[in-house]
């Protein structure tokens, strides 16, 4: 494990069990992380989200870096607050890393997780050293985002291979995602 400083990191931790939701917690303050909010539902955490955007004072926190959610939760399950988050007009940050924590692992969530545009995806049980190995993979390794008709997030791809031919990846005025206008 890398030796990170985490006492400047703000995580949002949104799980409905009070039993896993204190874990997660503990968990974060024995790895260092400074400051730690929790909610019971993808609802609150919108809520608090919009709260610390407009009275980071009155939420006790300036802002969020990472967000923590389980995905099976009631009213507002972790993939709805994630596509609320990656998608919604009114998402103050779109690009803050999300950790996606769940007790069904299937490759089929997997698959739907990064098609939302998860950061990391973890599975319950979880030790302290596997949140500690996904918050250090956020921090230590960030991915640029993409954005394309059908999807915004952190590139899906994680290793760098090289390719043969021009990299389609990078935008440029010729790209038909790019729109040129004239003001």
């Amino acid at each position: 494990m890398s030796n990170i400083d985490l006492s400047h990191v703000s995580i949002l931790v949104v799980e409905d069990s009070q039993f896993i939701r204190s874990l997660i917690v503990n968990s974060l303050r024995v790895l260092g992380v400074g400051s730690v909010q929790s909610v019971d539902d993808g609802s609150q955490a919108i809520e608090f989200i919009k709260q610390v955007k407009n009275d980071p004072m009155r939420a006790g926190m300036m802002h969020i870096d990472i967000i923590i959610s389980d995905w099976e939760m009631s009213p507002v399950d972790g993939m709805i607050l994630l596509r609320w988050i990656r998608r919604h007009k009114d998402s103050p940050d779109r690009f803050v890393p999300f950790l996606m924590l769940t007790g069904y692992s299937e490759p089929k969530r997997v698959h739907d997780a990064r098609t939302m545009g998860v950061n990391e995806f973890m599975s319950k049980p979880f030790t302290i050293n596997a949140m500690a190995e996904k918050l250090f993979s956020i921090i230590n390794k960030p991915r640029q985002f993409v954005h394309t008709a059908s999807y915004f997030g952190p590139d899906r791809r994680r290793q760098s291979i090289p390719i043969d031919g021009p990299d389609r990846r990078v935008l440029n005025y010729d790209s038909p995602e790019v729109e040129v206008v004239n003001g």
